[in-house]
C-alpha cells in the first residue's frame, strides 16, 4: 500500500471529526499524532517508505517497533480508522440511532478492547457531548448525497484497512499497544 495516498486519506476524515465537537477531540488528537509519525518518516526517505509497510518492515528488522514507533503508530492509526467507519455505518444502518448510541456500539465493535478503564471510562464521558445526530448530518452532507458518499468511503476504505490488519497479523503485530 502506497503511504502518500493512504495518510492522504486519513487526513481528509480530520475536518469530519472537528463536527463532532469535544466528543471526539481525543480522538483526532490520536488520528492526527499517527499520522504525523508515519508522515514524518515517510518524509525522512520517501523513496525508501513509499510503501506503508516498508516502516514496519525496516523497525521489526531493526527491532524497534515499540509503542512509540510507526508500527504501533500504523496499528492504532487503523484501529481508530476501524472506528470510524463501523461509526459511518452505523449512521447507514441505523437512521432511529442517537449519534451517542451509534458512537458507542462503534467503540464497542472495535477499540474497547484494546483500551484499559481509564480511556474507556473517558470515551463514556466523551459520549455525554456527542451531537445531535440530525444536526451532524446535516453539517457534513453539504448539498450533496450524504449517505451514498458514506456508503462509497465505508466500502472502499474498509479494504485497505482489511490489507493493514492482514499485514500486522502476519507480522504478529494485532497485540495490545
Amino acid at each position: 500500500m502506497l503511504t502518500k495516498p493512504f495518510l492522504e486519506v486519513c487526513k481528509q476524515i480530520l475536518p469530519v471529526i472537528d463536527k463532532f465537537g469535544g466528543a471526539m477531540a481525543l480522538v483526532k488528537t490520536d488520528i492526527g499524532g499517527n499520522i504525523t509519525r508515519l508522515e514524518s518518516k515517510y518524509s525522512s526517505n520517501p523513496s525508501e517508505f513509499n510503501h506503508l509497510y516498508s516502516m514496519v518492515r525496516a523497525e521489526v528488522a531493526a527491532k524497534t517497533a515499540n509503542g512509540a514507533s510507526c508500527t504501533s503508530g500504523l496499528l492504532w492509526l487503523t484501529r481508530a480508522m476501524d472506528f470510524l467507519v463501523e461509526l459511518f455505518r452505523n449512521l447507514l444502518q441505523h437512521k432511529d440511532w442517537a449519534m451517542s448510541q451509534a458512537c458507542s456500539d462503534s467503540y464497542c465493535k472495535t477499540l474497547k478492547k484494546w483500551h484499559g478503564w481509564l480511556a474507556r471510562s473517558s470515551f463514556t464521558v466523551a459520549m455525554k457531548f456527542a451531537p445531535d445526530r440530525k444536526k451532524f448530518m446535516e453539517v457534513i452532507g453539504g448539498s450533496g448525497n450524504i449517505y451514498a458518499d458514506i456508503e462509497k468511503f465505508c466500502t472502499t476504505f474498509s479494504s485497505l484497512l482489511e490489507e493493514n490488519h492482514k499485514f500486522l497479523v502476519r507480522f504478529h503485530l494485532l497485540v495490545q499497544s
